[in-house]
């Protein structure tokens, strides 16, 4: 039961921060699409699969986005 109650603690905490980032988000998607037509894209692709990491339930989704926009390592990224 106390689980819960922290939980709901936390997102009473974090409601609004979270509303205010998506509703950014939502206001710069509209811009892009309004100046960039729908064409298609691999920003837009990639954009597209971390709003799904986002509608995801679990606790990595920070990780997944993150990783999903990362370069793949290269062991002679010293040497280039």
């Amino acid at each position: 039961m106390a689980e819960s109650t922290a939980t709901g603690s936390m997102l009473d905490r974090e409601f609004l921060n979270i509303r205010c980032r998506l509703l950014d988000l939502a206001a710069a998607l509209d811009r892009v699409e309004r100046a960039d037509g729908s064409g298609e894209s691999s920003q837009r692709q990639l954009i597209r699969e971390a709003l799904a990491f986002l509608a995801d339930d679990g606790v990595d989704r920070a990780e997944r986005v993150q990783m999903l926009f990362s370069l793949p390592y290269d062991p002679d990224w010293r040497t280039k």
